[in-house]
């Protein structure tokens, strides 16, 4: 099983950034998509939810400024960020939760927002 994350950069506050995850290994359409992020110094937090029956939510602190979507054909999540704040630096990492209930991570991409 892979996830491919990728996306990350430096924006300046205010900006935008699109994170894209690639699967393969699972049933894709079957799996719950999330992406958490992690800041230097702080645990790990879930941002967005996709579930595989079409459900999605956010953390309040993301609430209608991220967007998390998927496409079940290019095994593929993202999450578009916009009105980034310099507190949205983190590493953002992919996880999957398969059909049977087992959890992968992708390998984390780094968001620097600056001030």
């Amino acid at each position: 099983v892979q996830l491919q994350a990728s996306g990350g950069g430096l924006v300046q506050a205010g900006g935008s950034l699109r994170l894209s995850c690639v699967v393969s290994g699972i049933i894709f359409r079957m799996s719950d998509m999330n992406w958490y992020r992690q800041a230097r110094g702080k645990e790990r937090e879930l941002v967005a939810t996709s579930t595989s029956g079409g459900n999605v939510n956010y953390a309040d602190s993301v609430k209608g400024r991220f967007d998390i979507s998927r496409d079940n054909v290019k095994n593929t999540v993202y999450l578009q960020m916009h009105d980034l704040k310099p507190e949205d630096t983190a590493v953002y990492y992919c996880h999957a939760r398969s059909a049977v209930r087992r959890n992968y991570w992708g390998q984390g991409t780094l968001v620097t927002v600056s001030s």
